[in-house]
C-alpha cells in the first residue's frame, strides 16, 4: 500500500484595504522612512481599521478565497487549524467562529497560539493528521490583526507590524515526489522576557493600572530577538538543508518569516542562496507574525512549480523556532485567483 502524505493543493490570502505608509507613522511617532527601511526593510503595512472585526474576519476571508480557487466542496473539510496570536476572544476559539461563517459542516476547528512559528507549527500537525490517515483535507490559515496589540506611541515597535491573514488547502495524496519532506520544530522556553505582552493573561489581568501603563502591548527588546531570529532561522534551514541533501543548486525557495529584511539576509548567506530565491514581502505587509508564511505564498503562487523545492522558516516569541522542507504540488501559474 502506498504511503499517504500531505500536500498543499491551493492557496488563499486577505490584506485589508488601508495602507499605512512610513511617510504617515511619521507623523504619529518620532520616525522617518529612512529610518524604517534601513533598519527593517519596510515601506508600508496593512492595517484593519473597521470597528467590530477581528482575526476571524480575515481568516474566513482567506478561507472563502481558498475554497473558491480550489473548487473544494466545504462539507469535504476534516479539519480547520488557526493559528493567532491575536484572537477574536480568549474563547471561543477564532478557529470555532471562522468554521461557523464558513458553513465547513463536518470540519472539527481549534486554534494554535505558537507566536509567529504559528503557520509552520499548524502545518506540521495538519500533516500529522493526514499522514494518519483519519483525515483526507484540512485547512491551514493564519490570521493576525497585530495592528489592535501594537503601543502606536512606542516607535521601536509600532513601525514593524501589519495585518492579514493567509491559508492554505492541506490534503491527502500518494503521488510521489509532492508533498511534505522534513520539519525541524523545537522551543528553548528562554524568550519570555525579551517578547511578550506583560498583561492580559491570567498571570496579570486587565485593570486601571495595566491599561493606564500601556501593558496590554507588545514588548520586545530588539537586539536580543534580533540576534536569536538570525542564529536559529540561519541554522534551523541549514540542517534541514543538510540531512535532506540540499544546497543551492537544488533548492528552489526559502520562505521565511518575514520579520526584518535584514534576517532574511542573515538566513539567505548562510542557505548560500541568492535573493532571488528567497520570497520576500515584509516590505508592503510588513509583520504579520505567523500569517507572513501564507501571505508570501499566496503573493507569489504564480512562481511555484510542481516539484520545486521549498524551505519555510520561523522565529517567535517563546523562544519557537524551526523549518518545513516541501515539494510544491502544482504549477501555481495555472491557478486562478478567485473572489
Amino acid at each position: 500500500m502506498a504511503k499517504i502524505n500531505a500536500v498543499i493543493t491551493g492557496v488563499g490570502g486577505y490584506v485589508p484595504d488601508y495602507i499605512l505608509t512610513n511617510e504617515e507613522l511619521s507623523r504619529m511617532v518620532d520616525t522617518s522612512d529612512e529610518w524604517i527601511q534601513t533598519r527593517v526593510g519596510i515601506k508600508e503595512r496593512r492595517i484593519l481599521k473597521e470597528e467590530g472585526l477581528g482575526a476571524s474576519y480575515m481568516a474566513r476571508k482567506a478561507c472563502k478565497q481558498l475554497l473558491k480557487k480550489t473548487g473544494a466542496d466545504p462539507d469535504s473539510i476534516d479539519a480547520l487549524l488557526v493559528s493567532t496570536t491575536t484572537p477574536d476572544y480568549p474563547f471561543p476559539s477564532t478557529a470555532s467562529i471562522v468554521v461557523g461563517k464558513l458553513g465547513l459542516k463536518n470540519a472539527f476547528a481549534f486554534d494554535m497560539s505558537c507566536a509567529c512559528c504559528g503557520f509552520i507549527y499548524a502545518l506540521d500537525m495538519a500533516t500529522s493528521m493526514i499522514q494518519s490517515g483519519r483525515y483526507k483535507k484540512v485547512i491551514v490559515c493564519s490570521a493576525e490583526k497585530m495592528s489592535s496589540i501594537v503601543d502606536w506611541t512606542d516607535r521601536q515597535t509600532c513601525v514593524l507590524f501589519g495585518d492579514g491573514a493567509g491559508a492554505v488547502l492541506l490534503e491527502a495524496t500518494e503521488e510521489e515526489g509532492v508533498g511534505f519532506q522534513d520539519s525541524l520544530l523545537l522551543t528553548d522556553g528562554k524568550g519570555l522576557p525579551f517578547l511578550h505582552m506583560k498583561a492580559g493573561g491570567s498571570v496579570c489581568p486587565a485593570t486601571h493600572f495595566t491599561i493606564d501603563n500601556h501593558l496590554h502591548y507588545v514588548y520586545q527588546e530588539g537586539r536580543t530577538v534580533f540576534r536569536h531570529a538570525v542564529t536559529y532561522m540561519s541554522d534551523d534551514v541549514a540542517t534541514v538543508m543538510e540531512r535532506n541533501g540540499l544546497d543551492s543548486s537544488n533548492l528552489n525557495w526559502i520562505i521565511p518569516h518575514e520579520a526584518n529584511l535584514r534576517i532574511i539576509d542573515a538566513v539567505a548567506k548562510r542557505a548560500n542562496l541568492p535573493l532571488d530565491k528567497v520570497v520576500i514581502n515584509i516590505d508592503h505587509y510588513g509583520n504579520t507574525s505567523s500569517a507572513t508564511i501564507p501571505l508570501a505564498l499566496w503573493d507569489n503562487e504564480a512562481n511555484f512549480k510542481k516539484g520545486d523545492n521549498i524551505i519555510f522558516t520561523a522565529f517567535g516569541a517563546g523562544f519557537v523556532h524551526g523549518a518545513i522542507y516541501l515539494k510544491w504540488g502544482y504549477d501555481g501559474s495555472k491557478v486562478g485567483q478567485g473572489e
